[in-house]
């Protein structure tokens, strides 16, 4: 069973409106920039996460991203939450979870607390889909595993009797 407990924050930007934050998820990664100097290019944004350009213009298109900040000349300016957010969507891909369902989680993120419940029951289906796989996987491994034996065997008796030795 995996409990996720929240607990109130207060940001520098807004003291007396305590946001939540996950307590119970991995740290986030250290990001190239601090907090407030965080604007980056689309190509800087490819480089810290190896996803494309066109990749990033198609998750905005499609909603996956919130809307993305432009500068005076219209350059795409991306911030750390932005990075965050796409590290999430890396990991929501790896899951296997269908573009369709990541956007809609985009989408009651989004929409704020009132969403929750919904998000709550989107992720646990997502476990249990990456559960099962878990399961196929290690059924995968043990058959991989019995093969690499038997060849390693035979690979020792075909040596032996190579050299003629016994």
């Amino acid at each position: 069973m995996t409990v996720m407990q929240t607990t109130a924050v207060a940001t520098e930007e807004t003291p007396q409106a305590p946001t939540r934050t996950d307590i119970c998820s991995a740290p986030p990664r250290r990001h190239p920039r601090p907090d407030g100097e965080d604007r980056y290019t689309i190509s800087e944004v490819v480089a810290f996460t190896g996803l494309t350009a066109h990749t990033l213009r198609w998750y905005e298109r499609i909603g996956l991203m919130a809307h993305v900040d432009r500068s005076h000349t219209g350059q795409r300016r991306y911030t750390n939450r932005d990075l965050d957010w796409l590290d999430l969507v890396g990991k929501l891909r790896l899951t296997g979870m269908p573009v369709a369902d990541m956007v809609r989680y985009a989408e009651l993120v989004r929409a704020g607390e009132s969403t929750y419940g919904e998000r709550y029951e989107l992720l646990e289906a997502t476990r249990r889909d990456v559960l099962a796989r878990i399961v196929e996987l290690r059924d995968t491994l043990a058959v991989l595993d019995r093969k690499i034996g038997f060849y390693a065997q035979a690979g020792c008796r075909y040596e032996t009797e190579r050299n003629g030795t016994r």
